[in-house]
C-alpha cells in the first residue's frame, strides 16, 4: 500500500468516526429532549422556594417589548423582583418600563437608569447598578425579548438544588409570521437544539445568556459581576466559573421563548456570525470541528469516503445521508414545539435547506474579521474570549 493509500484510508476511517459521533451527538439530543423539555416542573415545598431577582437590562424598543416585559409582571412566585436597567436617559424602553410599574403596583419592580462601566461589555455595564441592588440570592438574567410563561421561576428554582449553581432555559422561538420567523425556529430548534442539549446531557459547558439563573455568591466568589465585563460571551465564562467552582449546571424543562418584534433574515445572520466567532474565540478548536459537523459538508465528505472504502455509491449515500437528517431534525423541531408547527412541511424543507446551504458560508464569514458589532458598540475580539471596544 502506498503512502497516498495510507493517507486516503487514514482520512476515510477519520471521517467515518466523525460521522458516527455525529449520529450520537443526534440520538442523544432526541432522546433527551423527550425526556427533558415540557415535562412538569419539580415538586419544591413552600420553605425552599428562595427569593429570586431577575434583572432585565434595556436597549431600545420593539414591536414586542411591553408584551414581553408584562409576562414577567403576571410571573406566578411567592417572592420576586424585577430590576430593568437602561444605560440612557433618552432610552424609549424607560416609558414601558414605568406604564408597566404603574399598571402592576403590587409587583415590586425597579427602574435603574444610566450605567456604571466596569468593562468593555456593554450589557454587563448595564446590569451593575440591579446586580448591586439585588436582594435575593438566587439571580435570573433574562433578555429584553423574552416571554415568560407565569411558572418559569417555579420550574427554575425547582431544579436549583443545593449541588446546582446555574439553571438554563435553552433558547427557542414564539411563533411569528414571515419566512424570517420560520427560519429562526428552525435553527434554534434542530442546530441549536442538538448541540445545547447533548452538551447539557454529557456535562459540556453550552450556555446561552439568554435566560439563566445563578447563585449571586458564584457571581462574588469570582470577583463581582465586574469581572465578566471583560468577555462579551459572559455567558459562557459564568457557566465556566460555575463548574470551577463545584456546581453542576442543569437546564430547565421551560424553553425561553424569544419574541423580538424586530427579525429578518439579514438581521439573524449577523447574530450566527456574531455567536461564531464568539464560540470559536472561546473554543478555538470549534474553527475546524463546526464545518465538518454540518449536514451538506459532512455528507460531501462521507460520501466519497464510503465510495472510496467499500464502493458504494456517492450520490445514493449523500442523498440517504440528507434524508436520514432531514427527518431526524424535523422529529427534533416538533420535540421543542411540543404542539403543531406553525408552517408547512414544504416550509420547514425550504428553511432548512436554506440554513445547511448557508451555514458554511455564515462560518467562513464569522472568521474573516475578529470584530464584532454589537448593540451599536463595535469590539475586537481576542483568543479566549477577552474584548477591547473600538
Amino acid at each position: 500500500m502506498s503512502v497516498v493509500e495510507v493517507i486516503l484510508l487514514s482520512i476515510s476511517i477519520a471521517a467515518i468516526g466523525g460521522w458516527l459521533l455525529t449520529w450520537f451527538i443526534h440520538t442523544v439530543a432526541l432522546i433527551y429532549g423527550l425526556r427533558k423539555l415540557h415535562k412538569p416542573s419539580p415538586q419544591t415545598s413552600p420553605e425552599d422556594l428562595q427569593g429570586v431577582s431577575i434583572i432585565k437590562p434595556l436597549v431600545g424598543v420593539d414591536s414586542n417589548l411591553y408584551y414581553n416585559l408584562e409576562t414577567f409582571f403576571n410571573i406566578k412566585y411567592p417572592a420576586f423582583e424585577l430590576l430593568f436597567s437602561v444605560h440612557d436617559e433618552q432610552d424609549p424602553a424607560i416609558m414601558i418600563v414605568q406604564k408597566l410599574i404603574e399598571r402592576y403596583p403590587k409587583v415590586d419592580a425597579k427602574l435603574f437608569i444610566g450605567m456604571k462601566y466596569v468593562g468593555p461589555n456593554g450589557k454587563v455595564n448595564n446590569m451593575m447598578k440591579p446586580f448591586e441592588a439585588c436582594k435575593y440570592d438566587l439571580v435570573n438574567i433574562s433578555d429584553s425579548s423574552i416571554k415568560a410563561p407565569p411558572d418559569v421561576l417555579m420550574d427554575m428554582v425547582g431544579h436549583m438544588t443545593a449541588d446546582t449553581g446555574l439553571v438554563l432555559q435553552m433558547p427557542y422561538c414564539c411563533d411569528r409570521k414571515g419566512f424570517a420567523a420560520i427560519y429562526e425556529k428552525v435553527f434554534f430548534g434542530t442546530m441549536q437544539a442538538r448541540n445545547m442539549l447533548t452538551a447539557i446531557a454529557l456535562g459540556i459547558n453550552c450556555s446561552t445568556g439568554m435566560s439563566s439563573m445563578v447563585r449571586k455568591e458564584i457571581i462574588e466568589h469570582a470577583g463581582g459581576l465586574q469581572h465578566f465585563a471583560q468577555y462579551l460571551a459572559e455567558d459562557f465564562f459564568l457557566a465556566q466559573q460555575t463548574v470551577q467552582q463545584g456546581f453542576k449546571i442543569k437546564l430547565s424543562n421551560k424553553l425561553a421563548m424569544q419574541n423580538s418584534g424586530f427579525y429578518s433574515v439579514n438581521h439573524f445572520h449577523q447574530r450566527l456570525t456574531r455567536w461564531g466567532r464568539l464560540r470559536v474565540a472561546t473554543v478555538p478548536t470549534l474553527l475546524f470541528l463546526e464545518p465538518v459537523s454540518e449536514c451538506i459538508l459532512q455528507g460531501l465528505i462521507l460520501s466519497w469516503c464510503v465510495e472510496y472504502m467499500f464502493g458504494i455509491s456517492s450520490m445514493a449515500f449523500f442523498l440517504m445521508h440528507l434524508l436520514v437528517w432531514f427527518l431526524v431534525d424535523y422529529t427534533l423541531l416538533n420535540i421543542c414545539q411540543n404542539g403543531p408547527l406553525p408552517f408547512s412541511k414544504f416550509e420547514f424543507l425550504c428553511a432548512w435547506l436554506f440554513r445547511e446551504c448557508t451555514s458554511f458560508y455564515l462560518s467562513l464569514k464569522g472568521h474573516m474579521s475578529s470584530a464584532i458589532v454589537w448593540r451599536h458598540r463595535k469590539y475586537r475580539l481576542r483568543w479566549g474570549g477577552t474584548i477591547e471596544e473600538i
